[in-house]
């Protein structure tokens, strides 16, 4: 029997429908992405506008994304326009614009952000694709050459070791001359940490997004009293929603010694002992042949590995990273490791009108800091010498050392300590640790969306520790007895603390074709540190006596209170200003001095956008900015220096009751009329860009006079309880001109070839040290050196630069070499002494430059940075101090001497150590590193794309200095841990 069913036309169509809709919701977009000139572009992010969907391109610029054929696609990526098209069909090809403005679109400055086209201040962004690369310990380095007007220099090639970094020169005699850091809107206290080579070296530079440098007082002034030397802003990386992705690099490498110090070596030693030494002298000569710089010194292995995962939960957009860093130095024994994790949500709730930005940054050291001390003596030790003695007795852990049998010790106290031996056998280790976190929100509020609510609680909280340990052999440390060494513990914390909260109204305002941006708000900032105190003990772990601390710790603290606004206004898109101001009240200051104002005002004309230049196709950016504004200082400085108080002496200025001494309290100086530091910049500068911004850059010329310099100035004996005091007197002057320029030379569909360069120039001067207006001023030494006497080589004084050097000038036989112990008698009162010393030259360049460039052909990249320095002058303390025959023969024990010896022929004197001759011409040009590239494409099934890097860090330096390294930053040499040279090789995937 047939049953025969009949579908009704109202079931019928519901079905169908449903099936239409389901066949549109699971459609798919598959296309390709490339540039103007065709080329593929790999890692462009595609997503459906109003949904939590996204995908990436492929390593050929393809696509497939799952969306409905009326759903508008975004197309994003670094560098170039975004793009918003509807689908329209199942294929979509697009093509992205290049639009190197865009790149900065939206700029971070203190408490918000900015289009970039409407930056009134000299600001620079350096981003990702232009950090230096390799093998950075420490994020400060990324940016060294990229950014006018900013010098980044190395203090040392130690692991994690810091740099000295200055904005358009520095600003304070004795305040700090560093800028103030703020990371993710959590400002860093300018201080170090116990175990902890360099503060920063705790934030993982694969994290950071971008560095923003806030250079003039226009831009800074809205952080008030921390400004004065600049303000550089780090944004790390975040979230952005869409599907799962995971991110792998790794860089492997191998750090060489560059260059060391030129020394004699054991056969001429021997030479100059035999033909100039005594009897006993002669005897005591060896017969081993040991470059104890080659002892040392080591080919250290480093490897730097991180995995980040980043997308979108609904609408959760996160990134959570972990990073593992192991960094060995080229002196033996050093070795740094760091564990890092950073975890950042950024979700919006209400229809985007709270917006959450969570950042929890932290990082773990485990660190072994080499003894230091083994560099200066592997450059003096006796070359003739072995490193193991030839007495098996097991004294002084069976390294060669210099005997006195005379001695309580064994030892003589005269003579330097085996370099190896002063490596091996201390044992210096940290475990510093530090958390760094904010909580941002941002509500948009209903009933009136141009008005957002602002509020940033943040953290920075630090641990830092660690254990010295001396073995009670080392001849560094031995007793009588054996009973010597060391086995002390050092502790500090620090629990700094933030609170900002501002409101911010934006509006546009079009029938009077303006713009209106004004902030104002409120700041709490808290630094609290604890120093803990600990006794003394032996390598046997015994307390050594009278080493009790009066107290278990010291807990210094100064908070700051500020309240601020910004107000910016853009007339017809052509006009902007800008003005800020910010009252700061400090606890680092009495009540006479407590509050302060910090003003500014920035214009700036859009010429461009002006009628007459719309239409010029060659000149695609013109803007004019002028700028004016109040920065302060007070970092560097006691918290309590207006207070009158009693501290406790010295354990070495105990005074004695019988058997037994006391420290005892007693007043320090002080100054109730102490203020902070205050400097005065103007700017003017100009932004250009020409051929559709391939060509863009600025020049800015800027004027800084600081005035009410924090300086220590002696006191006539009796006086306010010490020979020093911190006071406010004299000013200081930056002038200066920057010009940087970057450019795509070429971009065709195989090869393209990027460049940038920046050029700065500043003269710095002092202009007033006088303690009561009106008298002589006070010249301030500075520059400690070694040798003879000991004493100092630079000087502040008026109308010259900082770190001026304060030398004798050197006479010449004719024949063009030093005569020794003859200078030039300045006064002609035949008499050499201080009062003949000249003023010349500075460490401080002159004019300093930065190039890069950056290649690629199809597969392939590869590029380098140039740094060069002009006008910088470094004195060679190795050579003076070193360098003549004194340094060989005036002692009980023979130490070896600088090559310099050899030119000179210097017996040695206080008069010579003093010389010009060892005031050395430091220009330089230096690559920094080259590197180059391969991009493999898609692997494991096209799943993932494959990255693989090459590269040289510190290729080549060009000088005329003599010593290992120009490089400077005090301009004084004296034992500098090299920097080294190092080969890197590295890749990425990306899942």
């Amino acid at each position: 029997m047939k049953i025969t069913r009949r579908v009704r036309p109202a079931v019928l169509l519901p079905v169908l429908l449903c099936c239409v809709m389901m066949t549109s919701a699971q459609q798919k977009i598959s296309g390709r992405v490339t540039d103007e000139s065709g080329n593929p572009l790999s890692g462009v992010t595609i997503s459906i506008k109003g949904k939590n969907i996204a995908v990436v391109t492929d390593a050929k610029g393809n696509y497939t994304i799952p969306a409905a054929g009326d759903d508008e696609l975004i197309f994003t990526y670094i560098g170039f326009a975004k793009v918003e098209q509807k689908t329209g069909g199942t294929t979509l090809n697009v093509k992205l614009a290049t639009d190197k403005q865009n790149l900065n679109e939206v700029v971070i400055v203190g408490y918000g952000t900015t289009r970039k086209k409407d930056l009134t201040g000299s600001i620079s962004t350096v981003t990702a694709k232009d950090f230096q690369k390799g093998q950075i310990s420490t994020p400060e380095q990324m940016i060294a050459g990229k950014v006018a007007g900013v010098s980044v220099i190395s203090n040392s090639g130690q692991p994690g070791a810091g740099s000295t970094i200055r904005i358009r020169g520095g600003s304070s005699v004795n305040a700090s001359n560093d800028p103030l850091f703020v990371v993710d809107g959590v400002p860093l206290e300018n201080s170090s940490i116990s175990g902890a080579s360099n503060p920063l070296s705790f934030i993982n530079s694969n994290d950071i997004e971008s560095f923003t440098v806030l250079k003039d007082a226009s831009a800074a002034a809205i952080y008030g009293t921390r400004a004065a030397n600049g303000v550089i802003l780090i944004t790390t990386k975040k979230g952005t929603g869409g599907r799962l992705k995971v991110n792998f690099t790794t860089n492997n490498s191998l750090s060489t010694v560059a260059n060391k110090v030129d020394v004699l070596s054991a056969d001429e030693f021997r030479s100059v002992v035999n033909a100039k030494g005594t009897a006993a002298q002669k005897s005591a000569l060896g017969t081993a042949s040991t470059n104890w710089q080659d002892e040392i010194y080591q080919t250290a292995f480093s490897t730097d590995n991180n995995i980040s995962i980043s997308g979108g939960i609904k609408k959760l957009p996160y990134r959570l990273s972990i990073g593992y860093l192991n960094q060995s130095g080229i002196l033996k024994t050093d070795n740094l490791q760091r564990t890092s994790a950073t975890l950042r949500i950024n979700p919006s709730f209400f229809d985007d009108h709270l917006k959450v930005d969570l950042n929890l940054k932290g990082s773990f050291q485990n660190t072994r800091f080499a003894n230091t001390a083994a560099i200066g003596s592997a450059v003096t030790f006796d070359p003739s010498q072995p490193i193991y003695s030839t007495i098996k007795d097991g004294r002084y852990g069976g390294y060669w050392e210099y005997r006195d049998p005379t001695s309580p010790t064994g030892l003589s106290p005269l003579a330097g300590r085996n370099p190896v031996g002063l490596l091996n056998q201390r044992i210096d280790k940290s475990n510093p640790m530090r958390g760094i976190g904010n909580l941002q929100l941002d509500y948009k509020f209903h009933f009136l969306p141009d008005l957002h609510a602002n509020m940033n609680l943040g953290y920075d909280v630090v641990d830092g520790k660690g254990t010295v340990f001396v073995s009670d052999s080392a001849a560094s440390d031995y007793a009588a007895g054996g009973t010597g060494g060391q086995n002390n513990k050092y502790r500090q914390t620090q629990k700094n603390t933030v609170f900002d909260f501002y409101l911010n109204y934006s509006k546009d305002i079009p029938s009077i074709k303006s713009h209106v941006d004004a902030m104002a708000g409120y700041s709490y900032v808290d630094y609290l540190t604890k120093v803990y105190n600990y006794a003394s003990y032996n390598a046997a772990g015994v307390k050594y006596p009278n080493s009790d601390p009066a107290f278990p710790y010291n807990e210094p603290e100064h908070s700051l209170v500020s309240f601020f606004g910004r107000v910016n206004y853009s007339y017809a898109d052509r006009y902007l200003l800008t003005g800020t101001l910010r009252r700061d009240g400090s606890s680092r200051f009495g009540p006479l001095n407590k509050w302060a104002m910090f003003p500014s005002v920035a214009f700036a004309w859009k010429i461009k956008n002006e009628q007459f230049l719309m239409t010029n196709n060659t000149l695609s950016d013109l803007k004019l900015r002028i700028g004016y504004g109040i920065t302060g200082q007070q970092d560097g400085i006691d918290n309590y220096a207006f207070l009158a108080a009693y501290g406790l002496s010295s354990s070495n200025a105990s005074y004695p009751f019988g058997s037994t001494y006391y420290q005892m309290y007693r007043p320090g100086a002080y100054n109730p009329a102490i203020k902070w530091e205050q400097t005065a910049t103007s700017n003017i500068g100009l932004d250009y860009g020409f051929l559709n911004n391939r060509i863009t850059g600025s020049i800015d010329l800027y004027y800084k006079k600081t005035s009410d310099l924090l300086v220590k100035v002696p006191q006539p004996a009796g006086s306010n309880f010490a020979a020093y005091f911190l006071a406010n007197i004299g000013d200081m002057t930056n002038k200066g001109v920057e010009f940087s320029v970057n450019a795509q030379i070429v971009r065709t569909k195989d090869f393209t070839w990027d460049a940038g360069f920046n050029i700065a120039y500043n003269k710095n001067k002092i202009t007033n040290l006088s303690v009561i207006p009106g008298t002589p001023a006070t010249d301030i030494p500075t520059g400690g050196i070694a040798g003879g006497k000991g004493g100092y080589a630079q000087v502040f004084a008026v109308g010259y630069p900082r770190n001026t050097f304060n030398l004798y000038q050197q006479v010449y036989d004719s024949a063009g070499k030093p005569l020794e112990n003859v200078v030039v008698d300045v006064n002609k009162d035949g008499i050499i002494n201080e009062k003949d010393l000249v003023k010349s030259k500075s460490s401080n360049p002159d004019v300093f430059m930065g190039f890069t460039t950056n290649f690629s052909y199809k597969k392939w990249n590869a590029g380098f940075v140039l740094r060069s320095s002009i006008g910088n002058y470094v004195y060679n303390n190795i050579a003076s101090n070193n360098g003549n025959r004194n340094q060989i023969l005036g002692n009980p024990v023979l130490y070896n001497a600088s090559r310099s010896y050899l030119d000179t022929k210097f017996v040695g004197s206080n008069i010579d150590l003093l010389s010009d001759y060892f005031m050395q011409n430091a220009s330089f040009l230096r690559m920094d590193n080259f590197t180059i590239g391969y991009n493999a494409g898609a692997v494991f099934k096209k799943k993932a794309n494959l990255r693989l890097n090459a590269g040289v860090q510190n290729v080549f330096v060009i000088t005329k200095y003599k010593g290992i390294d120009p490089e400077i930053s005090s301009g004084i040499d004296n034992n500098m841990y090299p920097r080294p040279r190092i080969f890197t090789l590295g890749g990425a995937i990306d899942f």
